[in-house]
């Protein structure tokens, strides 16, 4: 047991430091290592909701203390989300393991490549995006006063947008930041720096929602491993930001694009031949 919460404490302080460091991506890795930690397929993503969700409310009361986080909005569509974080829970929980594994191993393929992408993009000197001005909050998708009004091409595009972040969440246990930021993008026309600090509002919604769900499944992981895993993962990602200031961060992305691989193949390798 010793020997388990060590491991988990030096986990946590990687996902913390390449949440603080790089912004997100982070706890995509608790899942594996709660997996490598002698917990189930099922027990690991539902402690990774506890990291993900806690890692997330922290850096959301960080974000809207800098004035990056569009509060409202943010708990729109999180509240939209839930729908699919429960469907996702639900779901996950019914599932056989081994197709659980292999999804989240192609997960980690597509996080993987998109980061990669970015990664090529951001040398080329290609914008990733501005911080722009604050965008106006009175500016509702449907109204039912005085007249009833609707924006319905982005009403439709933030249902479809905020359920599948929340199916994702609720099915694979993880935060999904590298699909809410640009969800929110394009659903609510957010600028970039105030999608990645809203979209920690999201996540921390749909994580709990997702909890919530598994609660009454009786699906209990080790929960001190968890918590060695959150509370580390907390502490260190102030030191990631702090590192972040100090560091080439597109050598430390390059570095952690090509662990995601890793472990992705690891658990490819796995879970694959448990389908046959």
């Amino acid at each position: 047991m010793t020997y388990a919460l060590l491991a988990a404490v030096v986990a946590g302080a990687l996902i913390g430091l390449s949440l603080g460091a790089l912004g997100g991506g982070g706890s995509i890795l608790a899942v594996p290592v709660l997996l490598a930690l002698g917990q189930t397929a099922t027990q690991a993503t539902t402690g990774s909701l506890v990291v993900v969700g806690l890692t997330s409310l922290a850096g959301a009361m960080t974000a809207y203390r800098a004035g990056n986080v569009l509060l409202a909005r943010g708990l729109t569509f999180g509240a939209v989300a839930i729908a699919g974080a429960v469907a996702g829970a639900h779901t996950s929980a019914a599932v056989p393991e081994a197709v659980l594994l292999t999804a989240f191993a192609g997960l980690m393929l597509v996080v993987a490549t998109l980061m990669t992408v970015r990664q090529l993009r951001h040398h080329r000197g290609a914008p990733s995006g501005t911080h722009a001005d604050r965008p106006q909050l009175d500016d509702p998708i449907i109204t039912f006063s005085p007249t009833f009004m609707c924006q319905c091409p982005q009403a439709l595009k933030v249902v479809v947008a905020a359920t599948a972040v929340g199916l994702l969440t609720g099915f694979l246990g993880v935060g999904g930041g590298f699909l809410v930021v640009p969800a929110l993008a394009l659903a609510l026309a957010l600028p970039m720096g105030y999608a990645a600090g809203t979209s920690l509002v999201v996540i921390t919604i749909t994580s709990t929602a997702a909890l919530a769900t598994r609660a009454g499944t009786g699906i209990a992981p080790d929960w001190w491993l968890v918590a060695a895993l959150t509370v580390t993962a907390i502490a260190c990602s102030v030191a990631g930001a702090r590192l972040a200031a100090r560091t080439d961060t597109a050598r430390l992305s390059a570095a952690f694009t090509a662990l995601v691989l890793l472990v992705a193949a690891y658990t490819a390798a796995t879970a694959i031949p448990a389908l046959s």
